[in-house]
């Protein structure tokens, strides 16, 4: 099949570059538009007890605001509590209400706790009527209409930190893409020494990423689609669909040194093209497990990479060959640097190295690797907030004055949707979420409870029940309007305010005590707000993550059984791919949980792990790491059935594949430390840990674990029954 692949690219070779590019310039009137039809988070799930919280919230309270912005202003010399500074404030705000989807303001004036304790700021409420994800789109209008005076106005909150998000991504894209394509033209240059063999694949990896962002742009008409989609088409488009030219390059390059030119392009579709193809199989699988997670941002990833596989191993099996096909022995043109003809022996000499004493050197390696993973035992997975983006943007500015000013817990309280079985407004519901405001503001972890019946600390029970007796008719315009944010006719809204950052253990506890809790006759308890999100969400991820572990595993092994026609090889591969995201995970911890390197990497330490990280890395690595195994174990399959001497094989196939691996993997190692200069601390780990986990796995696992373990294994490694050995070699002599 790949063979006859090969044939029909080579003869119809203009017709298919022809019918490629115009693919291309279909894509690029589009491309200017990706970035503004993507969605910002992409981190929540509905049916986390937080989000069905909100929900309720939202319809059962008349004038809950499902988001709110925050305004922060400050003056040099002028007080919250001046007129001047009261009067400028709200001369800033005047124009704002008119603004769609504006619902109200509440301000510092009304109450006191918006001021903060050293008077040195103070902060007004917009209230909107849109989901945090969906508020960001206003904030353009919302800006025009602040009025210019003389305080300091910052904006902070979740609208704020999205626009910001949206804004820096798209800026490290552009940084990563500028960094990427010279850098991996240099690197393609040292592989081949010829400008021309360098310049194909950067050629086919430009094609893949225009097409699949293309692509992309096509499928949010129909779905949504994150933000962070473009980074990933982006890092996978360039690494793996120049990776595959390079393979079959190289190959083409050997190929042509033997053959007549079209028998050189189909030989090459033939056994590169057929590692190509099942290389992209089981990055395909990787990413499929993706699918398994109803997170907006995971499931983003997940199609933007199988888009690129597609995309890729497409344009590898067919623009590539006519590529070749109409190149010929010009391939080599315009040489740089004068190569000799590959001997091998140096991948020879590590071989034999290793396979004479494979224990002292199997040891060590996994030793060092599983070193390398110890720091994941003391991992804090949490949900990502605006400490991903860099101190300079306006948001972070704003939430770190905001924190210094009111405290850490202050921006993100526990929202607590009291159900009451008899009406809010009742004396007995009354008196019992009087008693259990009471019981939550006596804990040492409560700074402050914001409810209907926690207003003002003069007000008693007995004048509450009076003052609510009829809600239309509350005398007191402040507090009836607090009614109306605060409850409704069955459902009250309880605001918990702590000491503690949102993914802090102690504000953990504090959740978790409180879900406990029983608030009293009649009442029931849903919780919402930033811990409960963050500690739902993370018990949900990975409630699922298993299952689409074993998925990916299992489907993989399945693969390279047939493409490898061996039981214990595959399952070989699982396990060594498994040891080196052990050592990706625990420098993902060291590094961007602990804080070491950050001024280095330029960024501030999270003091946590982003929680979808570790699996989204899991699912792309997991297949992107078993390229090199299958090209590897491909050209060792080979030298097998020539030889049928385990040894010979598996140095011949090192010595064949060990340069191209290895060059391959530098480019891929090269586009993903790209990223590693993104700003948004989210896309520079995933950046870092794709970079380490290759580089690891090229050189230590590659280079030395599996030689080492194939010696131990010796026949083993070929092992297949009888029957079942027959049945594949039928079906592989079919294709």
């Amino acid at each position: 099949m790949f063979e006859r692949i090969g044939h029909f690219s080579y003869r119809y070779r203009w017709t298919v570059l022809t019918l490629w590019l115009l693919a291309v310039v279909a894509a690029l009137p589009f491309l200017p538009r990706v970035s503004g039809a993507l969605e910002v988070g992409g981190f929540s799930s509905p049916h986390t007890e937080a989000a069905r919280t909100r929900e309720l919230l939202r319809e059962r309270i008349p004038g809950y605001s499902p988001s709110s912005l925050i305004v922060l202003f400050s003056h040099p010399t002028l007080r919250p509590s001046d007129p001047s500074f009261v009067e400028q404030a709200q001369r800033a705000l005047r124009n704002v209400t008119s603004v769609p989807h504006v619902t109200g303001i509440r301000w510092f004036t009304e109450n006191p706790s918006q001021v903060a304790p050293d008077g040195s700021l103070a902060y007004a409420v917009i209230d909107l009527d849109l989901q945090p994800e969906e508020a960001q789109r206003v904030l353009d209008e919302i800006q025009a209409a602040i009025v210019p005076t003389e305080l300091r106005v910052q904006l902070a909150g979740a609208p704020a930190f999205y626009a910001d998000l949206e804004r820096v991504t798209e800026r490290d894209l552009r940084r990563a893409e500028l960094i990427a394509f010279p850098f991996a033209l240099a690197a393609l240059l040292f592989v081949f020494g010829s400008v021309v063999a360098a310049a194909v694949p950067l050629f086919i990896g430009g094609v893949t990423v225009a097409l699949v962002l293309g692509l992309v742009y096509a499928l949010t008409r129909v779905t949504e689609l994150s933000i962070f989609t473009l980074n990933v088409a982006s890092l996978l488009g360039l690494g793996l669909s120049i990776d595959y030219s390079l393979f079959l390059v190289s190959r083409f390059r050997e190929e042509l040194a033997a053959n007549e030119l079209e028998h050189a392009v189909a030989r090459t579709t033939a056994t590169a093209g057929r590692a190509v193809f099942f290389s992209g199989l089981t990055v395909l699988i990787g990413l499929s497990g993706l699918g398994f997670f109803e997170f907006l941002f995971m499931r983003s990833v997940g199609i933007a990479g199988i888009l690129v596989v597609l995309v890729a191993v497409s344009a590898s099996l067919t623009l590539l060959p006519a590529i070749l096909g109409i190149l010929g022995r010009r391939i080599d043109a315009l040489q740089v640097i004068r190569r000799g003809p590959e001997t091998g022996r140096f991948w020879h000499g590590i071989t034999e190295f290793v396979m004479q004493r494979p224990l002292q050197v199997a040891i060590p390696v996994i030793v060092v690797l599983v070193v390398l993973g110890l720091p994941f035992r003391h991992v804090e997975l949490s949900s990502p907030d605006a400490t991903i983006l860099p101190t300079s943007t306006p948001s972070r500015q704003a939430l770190e004055d905001f924190r210094r000013a009111f405290g850490d817990g202050a921006l993100s309280p526990i929202v607590i949707a009291v159900e009451t079985e008899r009406p809010v407004n009742d004396p007995q519901t009354l008196a019992a979420l009087y008693e259990f405001t009471r019981r939550l503001a006596a804990d040492p972890r409560v700074t402050r409870i914001t409810s209907i019946v926690t207003i003002d600390p003069r007000i008693t029970l007995a004048q509450y029940q009076m003052l609510y007796a009829d809600p239309t008719r509350i005398p007191d315009p402040v507090l009836r309007r607090a009614y109306e944010q605060l409850a409704g006719d069955h459902l009250a809204a309880v605001y918990v305010y702590t000491d503690s950052l949102p993914a802090s253990d102690r504000a953990k506890q504090l959740l978790h005590d409180i879900r406990r809790m029983d608030p009293g006759p009649g009442l029931r308890l849903w919780v919402d707000g930033g811990t409960a999100e963050i500690v739902d969400v993370v018990d949900r991820m990975y409630s699922e993550f298993p299952y689409a572990a074993l998925t990916v595993v299992l489907a993989t092994y399945v693969v390279l059984f047939l493409l490898l026609r061996s039981v214990f090889l595959p399952l070989k591969a699982i396990i060594l791919n498994v040891l080196s995201l052990t050592a990706s995970y625990g420098a993902l911890v060291f590094v961007f949980q602990d804080g070491h390197f950050s001024s280095l990497l330029r960024f501030s330490p999270l003091g946590f792990t982003e929680a979808s990280l570790p699996i989204v890395m899991f699912c792309i690595l997991f297949g992107v790491s078993m390229d090199y195994e299958v090209f590897l174990l491909s050209r060792m399959r080979e030298a097998w059935d020539q030889t049928r001497d385990n040894r010979i094989a598996v140095a011949t196939g090192l010595a064949r594949s060990g340069r191209i691996i290895t060059g391959a993997a530098l480019i891929l190692v090269v586009v993903a430390s790209a990223f590693v200069t993104a700003d948004v601390v989210l896309i520079k780990a995933l950046g870092l840990g794709i970079a380490l986990a290759i580089a690891l796995d090229a050189s230590i696992v590659r280079t030395l674990l599996v030689p080492a373990t194939m010696r131990l294994l010796g026949q083993w490694n070929w092992w297949v029954p009888r029957q079942m050995a027959r049945a594949l070699e039928a079906v592989r002599m079919g294709h």
